[in-house]
């Protein structure tokens, strides 16, 4: 297996040589998984009471979250063409998504911490970007792909679209006991996002399994972002489980037993998926000998790997099944040795691209 070394973007094999290195042009839009993975990796850490670590890497995820919220707003005014074919690009516009995940991840981080007021606007903000680019998305990015059939363009990124849906019902649920004003609106939220969430899992699996097979597998392929399928399962039991818990209301007290129960279907699924995942990674590393190298989609491990420990740690703790809770803590180890890669060769990448950069006078 080869080191982990730097990728050049995938739209832009040829970037010039006076393209600065800090240039939006090509910023990946499912960038914003940097803030997934670090807030949830950080509510591990905290619900586990490792609460200096926790603030770490909460603070990281804050900064990365303003830094990615400005390029991406200088993209929008600056490189408007190059977002467009993003957006419009079905490979990779369900990317989109990860600004709402990431919102919603970073805001029930924040609530943890009593910063209420702050994790209301996330919730407002993940809300109403997943409604918009949850509509703007499958019209630009599908309905307008003129070629067909479209299931050949199915990846792994398209179950961002699922965690968004989850994230907001998961800061929706986590609010709830905080603001009594707002219960039945917030409980309605949360159960309405992860009712659309599971729907829309079963939808995103049947085409992405249907793309495997028909087509042939091509390890270059299975990128990082089909992680997010594992991911997504399991905040969809982070949302049941905080679901689960919520005060009396008329729409929780008609869905809390079915909820609580797919909370644990949900759970033993994901779990069955991880060796299969562990398995394509050898495969696509050691046998088809694909370089391992650093790329943004690697945040898409991450995310999955610290949300299954977040998920093992709240089901075990509601649902009073403390093997589960056990293997959620354990878990949360191997979350934090791979985020710790991860950012590492994140720092390693931009390191070795603003020396080469001064090397040619190009900054």
């Amino acid at each position: 297996m080869q080191p982990i070394q730097e990728q050049t973007p995938h739209h832009s094999p040829a970037a010039p040589v006076s393209t600065p290195w800090w240039s939006p042009r090509d910023l990946t839009p499912g960038y914003f998984a940097l803030v997934m993975g670090s807030g949830i990796v950080s509510i591990s850490l905290h619900l586990l009471e490792y609460f200096i670590a926790s603030i770490v890497l909460l603070s990281i995820a804050a900064i990365a979250y303003v830094i990615l919220v400005g390029l991406n707003l200088w993209r929008l005014v600056a490189h408007r063409p190059a977002m467009s074919a993003d957006f419009h690009d079905i490979q990779h516009s369900f990317g989109f998504f990860t600004f709402v995940a990431g919102t919603g991840v970073l805001g029930s981080r924040l609530a943890l911490s009593g910063w209420w007021t702050t994790a209301v606007i996330l919730l407002i903000i993940a809300a109403v970007a997943w409604l918009i680019l949850g509509y703007l998305v499958p019209v630009f990015a599908v309905l307008g792909k003129a070629t067909r059939p479209l299931i050949k363009w199915a990846n792994g990124s398209w179950f961002v679209w699922v965690v968004g849906a989850q994230s907001v019902a998961v800061l929706a649920a986590t609010l709830e006991p905080h603001l009594a004003g707002a219960r039945d609106a917030l409980a309605m939220t949360a159960v309405f996002a992860w009712s659309l969430g599971v729907v829309l899992y079963v939808a995103v699996a049947v085409f992405v399994a249907l793309r495997m097979m028909t087509y042939p597998l091509d390890p270059h392929e299975f990128n990082p972002p089909y992680w997010v399928s594992m991911g997504a399962l399991a905040i969809t039991v982070v949302a049941a489980a905080r679901i689960a818990e919520m005060a009396s209301s008329p729409m929780v007290d008609v869905t809390r037993g079915l909820v609580a129960g797919m909370a644990v279907l949900f759970w033993c699924f994901a779990t069955w998926m991880i060796p299969a995942l562990f398995g394509i990674g050898i495969w696509r590393h050691v046998f088809r000998k694909v370089p391992l190298v650093y790329e943004p989609g690697l945040w898409s491990i991450v995310f999955p790997l610290g949300m299954y420990s977040v998920a093992g740690i709240y089901l075990g703790r509601v649902n009073d099944l403390p093997i589960v809770e056990a293997v959620g803590s354990g878990w949360m180890w191997v979350a934090v040795i791979a985020w710790g890669i991860t950012f590492v060769a994140m720092v390693r990448t931009i390191a070795i691209r603003v020396v080469g950069r001064r090397a040619k006078g190009v900054l």
